[in-house]
Formats: C-alpha cells, sequence, structure tokens
C-alpha cells in the first residue's frame, strides 16, 4: 500500500482528530499513487495515523476514513459505516426523512446521503469516494431495501476532484417527484429538480421553534424557496402569511405545497427579488409582526467572505426595518464560512444601524441528524436565531 507521510513541522490538527490532509501538509509519498488510491497516513517519524482514500489532483490529498490500522477498507466496511450511521438516526428519533450519512461527521468523508422515506439521495464529491459508489449502494439496498436511489453528483466541486457532474438513477427508474411528511405536514419534493439533494432537512427542527411567534401574526417570509417556514407558521396559527422568492418555479411549489396542506387562503407565494421589495417596503413603512429571512449562502469561498458579511448585515438591516416594535425577526446563516459568533455579530450590528434592541429567543443550529463534530468548522455552519425587536 502507498504510504503518504506528513511534514515534521505541521499543525497537529490531523492527528488531533481531523480527517483531511492538505497537499503542503504532506513531506513525502513512498509508491505510486492515483486518485481514488487507499493510502496510509503517517506523521514524520513513521506513526501510523490513519488510512483513507488520496487524490493527486486535490487540495485535499487524503481523506481519512479509519484511524484502525487493523480496519481494511473494502466493501464490508462500508456497510458498517451506514448501519452505525442509521443506528445514530434511530436513537436521535429521526426515522422517516433524515440526513442519514453527513460526510466527515459520520467519518466518510464527502459522502451525502438523504433518506426521504423509502428513498434516497446519494452525493459522492470527492473521486476517492466515487469509487467505492457501488458498495454504497449495494449497503443501502441491503440495509434499507428502498423503493428508489437517486445521485445528485450536479454539483460544481465535483470538478475540482476531476470528476464530472452528473444526475440520474442508482435503481431501477422511478418518479422523482415525492411527497414527504413533516412536523404534521405534506411537502412535494423534486429529487431530480429541487436545490441540493431536493429538500433543505437540516432546517426542519428549525420549523418548529417558530410555533409560538406566529399565532395570530402577519408574517412575512423572505427567500422562501418552496414554503416550508411559512406553511408551518400558517399550521401554528399564523393570520396571515406573504412569501417572497426570485425562482418562479420555486413560488409554484411553495403555492402548491400551501394547497397540499389547505393553507392556500393564509399563505401566499410571489415572484419577485426579496432584497429589492425588502428595502422597497421598508422605505414605504410596512411592518409585520413576524419576519423570516432564509437566504442563499452569499459566499462559497473565503476569498469572497467580506461580500457575505455585507449581505447578511444589510438583508438583517431591511428585515428589521420590517418589524413592529415588539415583534420578531427569524433569520438564518447557512455557510460554515460565517462562523457563529461573527453571524451574531453581524446581526448586532445591523441592529445598531436599525436603532432596535434585540432580545435572543432561540438560538441553533442545523438538526441533530447533521451531527457536528467539534473543532471540525466544516461540520458547523447552519445558524438559526428568533430575536425579539424592540
Amino acid at each position: 500500500m502507498t504510504v503518504v507521510y506528513l511534514k515534521k513541522k505541521i499543525s497537529r490538527r490531523v492527528e488531533s482528530g481531523h480527517p483531511w490532509v492538505f497537499a503542503n501538509e504532506v513531506g513525502k509519498i513512498e509508491g505510486p499513487l492515483e486518485a481514488g488510491d487507499i493510502v496510509d497516513l503517517l506523521n514524520h517519524e513513521g506513526k501510523f495515523i490513519g488510512r483513507g482514500y488520496a487524490n493527486p489532483k486535490s487540495q485535499i490529498l487524503v481523506r481519512l476514513l479509519t484511524r484502525d490500522k487493523k480496519e481494511t477498507i473494502d466493501a464490508a466496511f462500508f456497510h458498517r459505516r451506514l448501519e452505525t450511521a442509521w443506528k445514530y438516526r434511530q436513537q436521535l428519533g429521526y426515522t422517516e426523512n433524515c440526513r442519514l450519512v453527513f460526510g466527515e461527521a459520520d467519518f466518510l468523508p464527502a459522502l451525502i446521503i438523504d433518506k426521504f422515506n423509502d428513498y434516497f439521495v446519494l452525493q459522492t464529491l470527492a473521486f476517492g469516494m466515487d469509487k467505492w459508489k457501488p458498495a454504497i449502494v449495494d449497503a443501502l439496498n441491503s440495509i434499507f431495501n428502498p423503493k428508489g436511489i437517486y445521485e445528485r453528483n450536479d454539483v460544481p466541486v465535483r470538478e475540482l476532484e476531476g470528476l464530472p457532474q452528473i444526475k440520474g438513477f442508482l435503481s431501477a427508474p422511478f418518479d422523482t417527484k415525492i411527497v414527504i411528511n413533516e412536523n404534521g405536514l405534506r411537502f412535494n419534493v423534486d429529487l431530480e429538480n429541487g436545490q441540493k439533494t431536493g429538500y433543505f432537512l437540516d432546517q426542519q427542527d428549525n420549523r418548529r421553534a417558530i410555533k409560538n411567534i406566529v399565532k395570530g401574526a402577519d408574517v412575512l417570509g423572505a427567500f422562501t424557496y418552496t414554503g416550508t417556514f411559512e406553511i408551518h407558521a400558517a399550521h401554528y396559527g399564523a393570520k396571515s402569511v406573504l412569501g417572497l422568492d426570485i425562482s418562479g418555479a420555486a413560488v409554484e411549489q411553495a403555492n402548491r405545497n400551501a394547497a397540499l396542506n389547505g393553507y392556500e387562503k393564509t399563505c401566499k407565494f410571489i415572484e419577485v427579488n426579496a432584497f429589492d421589495v425588502l428595502k422597497q417596503w421598508s422605505k414605504e413603512g410596512k411592518q409585520y409582526d413576524v419576519v423570516m429571512l432564509d437566504p442563499p449562502a452569499f459566499t462559497k469561498s473565503r476569498e469572497n467572505i467580506q461580500k457575505a458579511i455585507t449581505g447578511y448585515k444589510e438583508i438583517n438591516l431591511r428585515g428589521m426595518k420590517l418589524v413592529k416594535p415588539g415583534g420578531f425577526l427569524v433569520t438564518t446563516s447557512c455557510t460554515n464560512l460565517v462562523q457563529p459568533e461573527l453571524f451574531l455579530e453581524i446581526i448586532q450590528l445591523a441592529a445598531n444601524d436599525t436603532r432596535r434592541t434585540l432580545r435572543q429567543v432561540v438560538y441553533q443550529t442545523q438538526a441533530s441528524d447533521h451531527p457536528i463534530v467539534w473543532g471540525w468548522d466544516n461540520t458547523h455552519y447552519l445558524k438559526f436565531l428568533i430575536v425579539q425587536v424592540l
């Protein structure tokens, strides 16, 4: 087996548990190395650290799968890891819809598997994991006997690994437009063409958190996508709910979701540029009891972090202006590049500029089926905040 040695003078991040080894942390490589090969990782003194897959074309040269020297990376390995991941979700009560595998947090780097009842959506985002896709599909079939498996590998990050963007069936073809249950509601999910893997499971716990603040309220939601927060608001007793999104297809599906649950009279979704509308309506003095903001990530690279900070501050400032005194702002950020402390600082800066006082009601992260490993920033990405705006 090819052996990769760490440099002597680097941080102890990898030895302390992190599964990524960057190319500039490697001292030497003994043996042939092609993309996707399984390698042993040793420190500069030759002490075994772990075993994982490598890609000489990637900035992340090695991604560790195990730190057990006796553990072989084979089909049985992936079957065991999927069984372990499923047991963890069952222990937490996520049995119908959940993120079955959350990459590094489940010790399967660059693998994402979402479970939508009897259907599964899979992403293999690195060359080494992509090589094991047949074994992963076999394991899913063995453990779950699913009705269908679909791959959503239509993501640009694969190109950094020398992989093409693709999507398609990994099982017999099936209707990829399905309906799922969440918190007593039903939602249409488009596994083939919806964002990410078709649905944002990471917010399923957070959607319950608005239950008490929306009762009898006039609610405005911006960047609604397919309307899940807004329909939850109607379900929890909102008087009126208006949702804004720039995507016509998303608005159409949001209105279908409202009708599916019998809330078409309470919920209305319109196709507009939410950035512009929030600014215009704040100038006009419009106000709501609850304003909910669920914006896109703004940036996926550290080079554009200032752009993200500016964007988050601006939309939260506009959102706060639209909240009646004593009302509530619900706001989120879904990029791990904006860490929690920075996110809360941005919200406070927006409050300062609007001369409003904030009182924290709820602060949460992603749902627990997307586990956070302490010290691994890439596993902690979602921030969810409810504040009273005084």
